[in-house]
């Protein structure tokens, strides 16, 4: 499985474009800048998940748990086909299937209904065990969380256990704004290879650095990618 080219060749460029349809009431602006090219590069180079396969079985998995700032994921979604750019408009209205939260029936290609800080990580380690159960070794699991959401024992719970059990098949993205309460010795990478992670620290807004992150190979354990980023207002 492949993803697809972005309608009418529309690129990364074409992003802030999409951003500013986005007009709505967004109380959490930064929060959405801040995963642009973290998202971008995923969904361009990495995840194996299209339009036409966003319900194949077979299909690499993304959950949104930073789903408060969502505006930048309607923006790759769109650019890339899942749903009409003639949606933007209207985020945030009451009307409208783009929520200040991700929906995931509403919304085509969301994974998880999102938003509530600290749940995403554990959802997706409960993918990954399902598609090991499934003898499914194909599809990957990435789940994108803010440096913040950490501060919540549930992601202390799931990071140890997912390190424990080797969920080779689990990706986690931290997306560091400096939001955080709390620091960790050492950093955030610190604290998952601590529990067994293959961790890489990168330069949140350099696409070859993100990428390479990426798709480093960490055979026999989860892997999570640290993208620092100062947030764009």
């Amino acid at each position: 499985m492949t993803s697809t080219a972005p309608p009418g060749g529309m690129g990364y460029s074409g992003l802030s474009d999409l951003m500013s349809l986005m007009t709505g009431d967004e109380k959490h602006g930064p929060a959405a800048t801040s995963t642009l090219d973290a998202l971008w590069v995923l969904y361009d180079r990495v995840l194996r998940v299209s339009p036409s396969t966003a319900d194949h079985p077979e299909r690499d998995r993304f959950l949104l748990s930073k789903g408060h700032g969502p505006m930048a994921y309607y923006a790759v979604l769109a650019a890339k086909g899942f749903l009409p750019v003639e949606l933007l408009p209207g985020f945030g209205a009451y009307d409208s299937p783009l929520g200040h939260h991700p929906d995931r029936v509403l919304v085509p290609g969301v994974e998880i209904g999102s938003g509530s800080l600290g749940h995403g990580l554990p959802l997706a380690v409960g993918t990954a065990l399902g598609l090991r159960a499934q003898g499914r070794t194909d599809p990957r699991v990435w789940v994108l969380v803010g440096d913040a959401e950490l501060d919540e024992g549930s992601n202390s719970e799931a990071i140890a256990y997912a390190g424990v059990v080797g969920l080779e098949g689990l990706h986690t993205l931290v997306v560091d704004n400096a939001s955080a309460s709390h620091r960790w010795p050492g950093g955030i990478a610190a604290l998952f290879e601590a529990a067994g992670w293959s961790a890489r620290t990168v330069d949140g807004r350099d696409h070859e650095a993100l990428y390479a992150a990426y798709t480093a190979p960490h055979p026999g354990r989860p892997h999570v990618v640290v993208a620092r980023v100062e947030p764009r207002n």
